[in-house]
């Protein structure tokens, strides 16, 4: 038979959705691995979806999006997050992983290069492979309070290098990048002349520090009189702020002059985005909020509980200041393959974590547990873990 093209062996497998496939077909799971909000969708967003089908609402629509929720999403976006942008700027998208990928279409061709976080989230990795380009990871350290260092990125940057990704709250490691850090990679970027893909996915959990968009400081900090957004693409999802991962509605803001060609993107990959989908999005947008800060409050009372569980069975893990994640250090049980014991301890303990490894290289030995859970299930899963000796 004929063969795949030549790079396609070389995109990785996913170390979270293998865990995740495996758990499927068990019985009797505690689910800690993948990052699933336990609170169910907001009645008002539900009934949205429902009337759209009900409406026979299921029609193509505009490659970019429902006019409606454009407009919606442009009033966020300068609300919210300090971006003003116009209709033609923003795209909705298949989740947050189709915004990721068509960044990364847009910018890079076989062989480019993109400096990616590392930990970082997988599909960072897995899509600039699936374009035959090249991730060059960048370390992310407790010793460093998880911020880049900007000596180690020039160390990294090469002729061939196209973007640079930057993700804030951090996924998986919780953590928020501040202003001046922002304004210092920005500033990298713009000595290089890289395109930044920003990955805003967790922008509505942050604990103690202020989430702001590199998009928003992009145009603020220009020195010419246009104003607007250079180089800055920015990531969006609904899935884990409303708890809406199935529905799969993110959105993409661009620079600003690509309209058409987001139209062609959108056209040749996924045409645009289900009509109830989006209808569900706008009833998120522009109803009420008290959902998000609930589940908010609820993400961060389970890492008070789950940090004293920690604690008490003398078990490490780094603060988050963002995300609704744990990063826990099971280093000591896991003889340097964290991947091979994720999948033992999900078979003999029926309990599901992240292997911090499918995060990147500097994940070895470490875990991502999911806050977004019930109370006793994360106690439960705490208890089973392995405690140094």
């Amino acid at each position: 038979m004929p063969s795949l093209a030549a790079h396609i062996p070389s995109v990785p497998e996913s170390g979270i959705r293998r865990i995740y496939e495996i758990a499927a077909h068990l019985d009797g799971v505690i689910s800690l691995g993948v990052g699933e909000p336990d609170v169910p969708v907001a009645p008002h967003i539900a009934a949205a979806a429902k009337a759209a089908w009900d409406r026979d609402d299921t029609n193509y629509n505009p490659n970019g999006g429902i006019p409606a929720f454009r407009r919606a999403l442009v009033e966020k976006l300068a609300a919210d997050n300090g971006i003003h942008v116009d209709v033609e700027q923003v795209w909705a998208t298949i989740g947050g992983t189709q915004a990721l990928h068509l960044a990364m279409q847009l910018t890079l061709a076989d062989g480019d290069e993109l400096l990616i976080p590392d930990p970082g989230y997988t599909t960072f990795t897995m899509s600039a492979k699936m374009l035959n380009a090249r991730p060059i990871p960048y370390s992310l350290t407790p010793e460093r309070g998880f911020m880049p260092s900007i000596a180690e990125l020039e160390t990294l940057v090469t002729p061939r290098t196209r973007m640079l990704v930057v993700n804030s709250p951090s996924n998986p490691l919780g953590a928020v990048f501040s202003r001046e850090v922002l304004g210092e990679l920005l500033a990298f970027a713009r000595r290089h002349d890289l395109w930044i893909l920003s990955d805003e996915v967790y922008e509505h959990f942050t604990w103690g520090s202020p989430h702001i968009s590199m998009a928003a400081l992009d145009a603020e900090t220009r020195m010419d009189a246009d104003g607007g957004i250079e180089r800055v693409f920015s990531a969006f999802s609904f899935s884990k702020s409303y708890a809406m991962t199935g529905i799969r509605v993110g959105y993409l803001v661009t620079p600003s002059g690509m309209a058409a060609t987001m139209r062609n993107m959108q056209e040749a990959s996924v045409g645009c985005v289900a009509q109830p989908d989006q209808y569900a999005a706008l009833a998120a947008l522009q109803g009420p909020q008290e959902h998000v800060a609930e589940a908010a409050a609820h993400y961060r009372a389970n890492y008070a509980v789950a940090t004293a569980a920690l604690d008490a069975r003398g078990i490490r893990y780094l603060e988050p200041t963002g995300a609704f994640y744990l990063w826990v250090d099971v280093s000591h049980a896991t003889d340097g393959d964290v991947a091979s014991w994720a999948e033992r301890f999900l078979l003999e303990e029926r309990v599901a974590v992240a292997p911090g490894s499918a995060f990147g290289r500097s994940g070895e030995g470490w875990i991502r547990l999911c806050l977004a859970a019930a109370e006793a299930d994360l106690l439960s899963g705490i208890a089973k873990l392995p405690a140094p000796r």
